[in-house]
């Protein structure tokens, strides 16, 4: 069983793993859950009800990137997975450097994928209305590199679940789940969630882009319903469900498409000089 640490304020309730990246393993309003729970033998990250994503989001491909003149090679970091995927913050141990009655402060100080040499910093504050998570990266490297991060919480999902969020435009994947056509959501009824609904019966795994940093996720009248809120340089949402019987689904603030750094521009990424930090920030609030 990993350790976790409890933090609880009126009828909210958190609790994360340091352990385990740095992740939520349960986030409670009225002993409802808020984001999908953890059951406590699972080891894998990815069974948590949040994760964090740091040095960057999703896939890369190509085995690297090039970035001023230099090639730099990212090998996979899961098995099974072709590609590198969500950097390694989610895989290593954070370590607690405070504790209060509603708040918490975690850090990583030798995050090591790639070419990145990084630290990082996440805080909670949990109200009896909402949590708020900040996060910071810092480059640790001797060189400038581009940076990502962004926020993978995972969702009860059921057959009251209406989910809505204002974008411009969406990735389709190919089947290496990496992006192959742009559409626009405006000629694109389809993709347009900007009025709740449901998701797709079948599986979804799109990014969408130009969001606004708002959603809506209303649960019905027997859960929690929920609204998200991201910091600006946010503006990506992937959104994730195998299909309506999984349980779940992912709805992930983050700083840029999949594959950003073979992406044309670079869309989203940060380049980061030797010392310099990037800062983001998620808010989920119920009442």
């Amino acid at each position: 069983m990993q350790d976790t640490i409890e933090i609880v304020a009126g009828a909210a309730r958190l609790v994360v793993s340091p352990d385990m990246g740095g992740g939520i393993a349960r986030l409670d309003y009225r002993e409802r859950p808020v984001l999908r729970s953890w059951a406590s033998d699972e080891t894998n990250p990815f069974s948590l009800a949040s994760n964090i994503l740091v040095p960057f989001s999703n896939r890369i491909s190509g085995g690297g990137f090039n970035w001023n003149g230099n090639f730099h090679v990212v090998e996979p970091n899961l098995t099974g997975e072709a590609f590198p995927i969500h950097g390694d913050g989610f895989q290593k141990p954070w370590t607690v450097r405070s504790t209060g009655a509603d708040a918490l402060k975690m850090e990583l100080s030798n995050g090591n994928i790639g070419p990145y040499r990084y630290a990082a910093a996440q805080t909670f504050r949990l109200s009896p209305s909402g949590l708020a998570v900040d996060l910071e990266v810092t480059n640790k490297a001797d060189e400038t590199l581009p940076f990502g991060c962004g926020f993978h919480p995972w969702f009860p999902r059921s057959d009251a679940t209406r989910l809505s969020f204002a974008a411009a435009g969406v990735w389709l994947e190919d089947a290496r789940y990496l992006p192959d056509r742009h559409l626009d959501i405006d000629d694109n009824p389809d993709w347009d969630f900007s009025q709740p609904r449901l998701l797709p019966a079948s599986w979804i795994n799109n990014g969408f882009t130009g969001w606004d940093g708002k959603a809506r996720i209303d649960q019905g009248q027997d859960a929690v319903s929920l609204t998200i809120r991201a910091s600006q340089n946010l503006g990506t949402a992937i959104v994730f469900s195998p299909d309506g019987q999984s349980g779940f689904f992912c709805f992930e603030p983050v700083s840029h498409p999949v594959d950003a750094f073979n992406l044309p521009g670079n869309p989203g990424l940060k380049s980061l000089t030797p010392g310099e930090s990037l800062r983001a920030s998620m808010e989920l609030s119920w009442s």
